[in-house]
Order: structure tokens, then sequence, then C-alpha cells
């Protein structure tokens, strides 16, 4: 009688993959020890480790990181070596940086490869030493652990904590350093070759890190915060005051209208806020700050209205803000629309000449008729007769202001002065400065106007 019994299935071709630690041999498990003792055919990813020659006998395999044109093909190379070495020999040993799992590709490859077996044995990582020199939970703090050579992608939007890996070279580094606009105030920590004798923890600004730092390929960067992107920020406070439209009774029933006295409200709180900070030793930034923030909140929940009546949103404002500010910088822009725009503009040198050259460009394209269009007629009114003179002095034969009755003082101090004590005599007299203040402007806007219409004409006739 034929035996019908199936073949005995043989064992696959077996990989032992072994983690060095972050260091010497001090750091190795008892397990990674008896492996590396009953393994004959051993391999190094890497012979640039601190412990790698107490490994004994094995094939390195940095010779693909040289002849491999990038470091997918390094990978894979490295992983078919490895596995053929298991398909003759039935067993080998593959020994890591670190531990096997973290920022191993390899090791990713082989786990997928079903020609081969494959084991892991736990060991320590850099990442375990770097906790112990921050003085950090990781699980606590939420900490995000990127690799350099894909910083800018994968560490986008973030604010941080971030462990970045693996910034081995110079120009890893400078990646790193060039992918963040706006640099962190505190100091990053570079830790560096942690575990052995030359051990480095320091303390670096983010912008001198490309001088300062001599990266190796046990380099890794501690980033306490980054600031996050304003796009991402402006978004958050899109989607909150959206919310608070949805389920506040108060933010759902208010209008523009019903929004015009926080608004002003919040506007004079920026001006007071300006005026109690210090340029010199920054004392009143954070006042400052928060009054902006303030602001802001108003410009986007009239944005957020307008989105509710399908008129406008907030990115519709921004668009149209950005365009305009291009538009009306034609000697920073030299665009066609900016050549267009600077037609009959005159030269720029000075901070006047832009105002000057802002004030032709505006005329033009909002059409207006009078250098005196578009000023706010809700202005207090000294802002309102100042910013009406400033217009008037543009014009060829403007009308002559009043003459005032008493000598003008040169100095601010004395001249502020002067305005108080014609507030004390307005009131004396039961005038209201204000609005007596706002009849004058209104006079002679008047009389500019008229000006502007005979000067319209004349030209009209010739």
């Amino acid at each position: 009688m034929t035996d019908r019994r199936p073949d005995a299935v043989e064992p696959r071709p077996r990989v032992t993959v072994v983690g060095l630690g972050p260091a010497g041999p001090e750091l190795w498990t008892q397990a990674t020890r008896a492996a590396i003792f009953e393994h004959e055919h051993r391999y190094l990813r890497t012979s640039r480790h601190p412990s790698a020659d107490v490994v004994g006998e094995a094939i390195s395999l940095d010779r693909h990181y040289e002849e491999a044109q990038h470091f997918g093909q390094v990978y894979a190379r490295v992983v078919d070596e490895v596995v053929a070495g298991a398909i003759r020999s039935g067993r080998v040993l593959y020994a890591v940086p670190g531990s096997p799992l973290v920022a191993e590709h390899t090791v990713e490859l082989l786990l997928t490869d079903d020609r081969v077996d494959v084991d892991l044995l736990p060991a320590l990582s850099f990442l375990d030493l770097a906790w112990v020199r921050l003085g950090v939970d990781p699980l606590a703090a939420g900490v995000r652990v990127v690799d350099a050579h894909r910083f800018s992608v994968d560490a986008a939007g973030e604010r941080g904590p971030l462990l970045v890996a693996q910034a081995d070279t110079a120009a890893v580094l400078a990646d790193v350093v060039a992918a963040v606009h706006d640099p962190p105030k505190e100091p990053v920590v570079v830790l560096q070759r942690l575990g052995t004798d030359d051990e480095s923890v320091a303390e670096v600004a983010w912008d001198e890190m490309p001088s300062l730092v001599r990266p190796d390929h046990l380099t890794s960067l501690w980033v306490p915060r980054l600031a996050a992107p304003v796009a991402s920020e402006l978004q958050g406070l899109v989607d909150l005051v959206a919310l608070l439209r949805l389920s506040c009774p108060w933010d759902a029933e208010q209008t523009h209208a019903s929004l015009r006295p926080h608004l002003l409200e919040e506007a004079h709180e920026v001006l007071e806020a300006l005026d109690c900070f210090d340029a010199q030793t920054g004392r009143g930034s954070e006042a400052l700050e928060e009054e902006l923030g303030d602001l802001l909140f108003q410009v986007v929940f009239h944005a957020r209205i307008a989105a509710d009546d399908g008129r406008f949103d907030l990115a519709d404002v921004a668009r149209g803000i950005h365009d305009k500010l291009r538009h009306r910088h034609p000697h920073v822009f030299p665009s066609e629309q900016g050549r267009k725009a600077g037609a009959g503009l005159g030269s720029v040198d000075s901070a006047t000449d832009v105002l000057a050259n802002w004030d032709i460009i505006k005329k033009a394209e909002k059409g207006r008729e009078s250098v005196l269009d578009g000023i706010p007629a809700t202005l207090p009114a000294l802002a309102l007769a100042q910013k009406v003179v400033r217009r008037a002095s543009s014009l060829d034969g403007a009308p002559e202001l009043p003459a005032p009755k008493v000598a003008v003082p040169a100095q601010e101090r004395e001249f502020g002065e002067l305005l108080l004590g014609l507030a004390a005599v307005a009131k004396k007299a039961g005038i209201d400065a204000e609005e007596a203040l706002r009849t004058a402007v209104a006079r002679y806007s008047a009389e500019v106007r008229a000006h502007e219409n005979t000067q319209g004409n004349a030209r009209g006739s010739v």
C-alpha cells in the first residue's frame, strides 16, 4: 500500500533581530547577549555603533549606504542580503542600533518578507535615555517623535513638544532649521551620543544650531515648543466663532449693527494698550497681545455673520486686503498690475512719497471724485480734522485754513496744553468742543469740494 502521508513542511529560514541599544554593551539585555553568542552567522546594519565591535565576527552592511543612490534602495539591499544569508545558513542574527522597531525601516521590511520568519528581541532605545536626560514623561507631555529627514513634512502644523531623531548630518540639521519660519524662543536641547563616554546634552538657540552643532548618527533634538502656523491658529478661532454662533444665545442674535459699540470699544482698548507699551523694554506686550486678540475676535465675528448671510467669509476678507496691499505698493511689487498702478505716480524715496502715491492709487481704484472721499465721518473730531487737512494739502490752490488767533507753539507738549486750554474755554462757554470742531471741519470740507469742482470744470472747458 502506498504511503499517502503529506510531506513534512520544511521550516523557513529564520532571522533573529537584536537591538544593540543606544551605547555600550552594558545596556544589552541577557537575551541579546545569548542570541549573539548562539548565532554563527551575524549581520550588522552598521558598524558605526559604540558596541559594534563587541558583536564579534559579523558582516557589516555599511557598503550599501555608499553604493545605493537613495535610502529606499539601501534598505531593500540590506534586507535582501540578510534574507539571502538566512536562506543559505538556515538562521542568521541581524543586529541593529537601538531597539529593533524604533526608527528601523529595514526591520519593518523584514517583518513583511514572506521568505523568512523573524524573531524580535526587545532592547533599550535612544528614546529611553533621552527621557531620563530630559526628565520628561513622554506620555504625560504628549511628545511626538519625528524623523529629522522628514521634519518639514512630519512636523508641519505641530507645536511640540517634539523629539527629532536622526539629525545625523549638517545638511539634515540645516533643513530642520530652515523648515521653521518662526523660530522658537526657548533653546533646543541637543542630545548626542547618549550613554557613551563622550555624551553631550546642551541647550542651543534654534538659529545657532547649524554653526554650533556637529551632528552625527547619534544626534537628536528636543524641541519643547514651536510656534503654530498662523493659518492653523486662525482656523481654530474661526471654528470657535462658528460654534459660538450655533450654541450661544447671545452670539447667535448679534448683527453687524449690534456689534458696532463693541468694535469701537475694543479699538480704543488697543490704543490704550499701545499708550502703555514700552518699545524699549517690551513692558506691556502681554496687554497689547490680549487687546489685539479681542479686536481680532470682532473682525472674525463680523466675517462669520456675513458668511451666515451668504455674503463673504474671513478668507474673502484676507484675500481682499492681501490683493489691495499688493496693488497699493507698486514700488514693492513690480508686477504687471503694479506697473499699471504705478502709472503717473511719483518716485518713492520716503514714507511721505508712499502716502502721496497711496492716495492717488486709492482715488483711482475707488473712482473717487474728491480727495476727501472715503474719510469716515464717525472719526473723532480731532482725528477727522487732521485727516481732512492732510488730504486737502495735496491739492493745488487748496482753500486756506482759518488762521489761529494765538501763537502756535512748536513743541508737542505746549501744543497739547493749548488744546487742553481750548477745551477748558469751551466748557466755560458752554460749547461742545467735539461738535464745534466737527462743524468747522464740515464747513472746510465743503470749501475743498467746491474748489475741486471749480478746478474740474475749468479743466473740462479747456
